[in-house]
């Protein structure tokens, strides 16, 4: 291929996705979380306000000021195990409760490294159909990657079905020679939506598995640090013995980089062993590492606790706000993603979304009010699928989930009224 015709083929896929609308470039550098932004936080994933914390600022600056390593890593976890990598390992372990962690460089990684290696030859994988990228890059990475099934999101009827089928067909299954991984996330970033848990674990305990070789293995990205006195959902919800492993990530509430998985001594050690993304690149650095450990401070002296609190009081909050005002709003313009608290037994969440058919264009409006929020399209999304994704946070006022409530309103009111408009032009042509 000459470098004419790579250059023609590369602009032709922008061009298509930007004839689509879906072109992803580099947002303003004024939209960036900071403590000195104009714009009110609708898109971080700092759910606790950590990154904006002077006190946490304070401690980190400190910590550094006295650590004897700032800089570098030494190189792979293979080759340069510190004890400062090692002592954030032990603090993250006796925190959940678990047998073992290992930390990895970022959520991302973590995923990538445990669904890649861990399914075995024969063994299949049956996941929810909206899972993270980084799941889907791990498990198309392994040894099932033939052998992947998705089931309708959140849906166990349809989880049953697809488990039920498998067994039916697969005597490896029956026998117990083969296992199958069921992957679900705890809290679906795109929907705001909780995982059955406590459903999916009964029935992976059932009858259909008389050799117990079915594990449940939950992405606890978006509930880490906040449910479950901050151990996430699977420990609000008792069921730490019924899930095989879980991946967490120091990106969101820890507000720092980094990632990990949660698990037994011996996943760990066969990790430590094969996971690529583990192995062929760097440990995280000092400063890092020292970062994330100031904030499980936090999390272990009833800061992030109070911080949730305040938080989820929001999210309730922020909810029976906007659904009297949404009467009168035609739901193919504009409807939420989560369930009408008053008809569900989840738990608030700090993740809402607005299904809109035209994202970027509400999400300019509430930029115009000085919010900042993060419009979604394909392929984050299904086609069809388009919202606007509101993340909440602790450092989120009452005035301004109120204030974006009244504009997402004004909004879908503007745009009925400039299709009136259009509608009345049209007719006397």
């Amino acid at each position: 291929m000459s470098k004419n015709s790579l250059n023609a083929k590369l602009t032709a896929a922008l061009a298509s996705r930007e004839k689509q609308k879906i072109l992803r470039q580099s947002p303003s550098t004024d939209t960036a979380v900071s403590s000195v932004s104009p714009l009110i936080d609708f898109s971080s994933g700092d759910y606790l306000s950590f990154a904006v914390s002077q006190r946490l600022r304070n401690n980190f600056v400190q910590r550094l000021t006295n650590a004897p390593d700032v800089l570098g890593t030494g190189g792979s976890r293979l080759l340069a195990n510190s004890k400062l990598h090692e002592g954030l390992e032990e603090r993250v372990r006796r925190f959940f409760g678990t047998e073992a962690a290992l930390i990895f460089n970022s959520g991302c990684s973590a995923n990538i490294g445990f669904f890649s290696t861990i399914p075995q030859a024969g063994d299949f994988i049956v996941h929810d159909e909206n899972m993270h990228a980084s799941v889907y890059d791990g498990m198309r990475a392994s040894r099932a990657r033939d052998k992947l099934n998705p089931f309708s999101h959140n849906s166990c009827p349809a989880l049953h079905k697809v488990l039920t089928e498998l067994v039916e067909q697969r005597p490896g299954l029956r026998s117990g020679t083969n296992s199958i991984f069921v992957v679900v996330e705890s809290l679906y970033s795109m929907d705001g939506t909780f995982a059955p848990l406590a459903e999916i674990a009964e029935l992976l305990e059932s009858p259909l598995f008389p050799h117990r070789n079915a594990y449940l293995v939950v992405d606890e990205a978006h509930c880490f640090g906040i449910y479950g006195r901050g151990r996430g959902r699977v420990a609000e919800l008792g069921l730490e013995s019924k899930v095989f492993a879980r991946t967490i990530t120091f990106s969101k509430v820890v507000a720092s980089s980094g990632g990990a998985v949660l698990c037994s001594g011996l996943v760990r050690d066969y990790l430590f062993n094969h996971a690529r993304s583990l192995i062929f690149t760097v440990a995280l650095t000092y400063s890092n590492v020292i970062a994330v450990d100031c904030s499980f401070d936090f999390l272990e002296d009833g800061t992030a606790e109070q911080l949730s609190q305040d938080l989820l009081r929001l999210s309730s909050h922020f909810i029976s706000f906007l659904m009297p005002k949404l009467a009168g709003i035609p739901p193919e313009l504009l409807s939420l993603s989560c369930p009408d608290p008053e008809k569900s037994s989840s738990p608030p969440s700090h993740i809402v979304c607005f299904l809109t058919p035209l994202p970027w264009s509400l999400a300019e409006h509430f930029l115009s009010l000085r919010m900042y929020t993060s419009a979604i399209t394909p392929p984050a999304v299904k086609p069809g699928e388009n919202r606007v994704r509101v993340c909440l946070h602790a450092g989120n006022k009452m005035e301004d989930v109120e204030k974006l409530a009244v504009g997402a309103v004004q909004w879908a009111r503007s745009i009925l009224k400039r299709q009136d408009n259009e509608t009345a032009v049209l007719s006397r042509l």
